[in-house]
């Protein structure tokens, strides 16, 4: 059975410090942290590395450009990976995939629990981001 509830909004939103939220999620060719899915060739040709999505729009106010290395950082760490520009992402949201080891999004994800469900929020979070060196 279902329950309607209200919506409450997450523990972190953005601000000037960490303007953009950063959502966090699966590729279709990878599961979990990608211990045995990363061992298959073919699935690394579709998906070889960690890419932080962007939308057209932030991308033009942040001067990024396809494959840029972004610094995505937020109050709790930082990680490094390839901007991938989608006309589909939403303004104001990037997202991450949660599988690579050497971009571990969830280094950067909030453990607040979520009131009603009792589960941490580790799906959004506010972030910032820039070009890397």
């Amino acid at each position: 059975m279902f329950h309607p509830i209200e919506h409450l909004p997450p523990a972190e939103l953005p601000d000037k410090e960490y303007p953009l939220y950063l959502t966090t999620g699966r590729v279709l060719y990878h599961y979990h942290t990608g211990t045995m899915t990363m061992q298959s060739a073919g699935l690394n040709d579709l998906a070889p590395e960690c890419f932080v999505e962007i939308s057209s729009k932030d991308a033009q106010d942040y001067g990024v450009g396809e494959g840029d290395f972004l610094r995505v950082r937020s109050r709790r760490g930082e990680i490094r990976a390839k901007a991938q520009i989608s006309d589909e992402a939403i303004r104001g949201t990037v997202f991450i995939p949660f599988h690579f080891a050497k971009a571990a999004a969830n280094r950067l994800t909030i453990a607040a629990l979520d009131p009603i469900a009792k589960i941490p929020e580790f799906k959004v979070c506010a972030v910032t981001i820039e070009k890397a060196q």
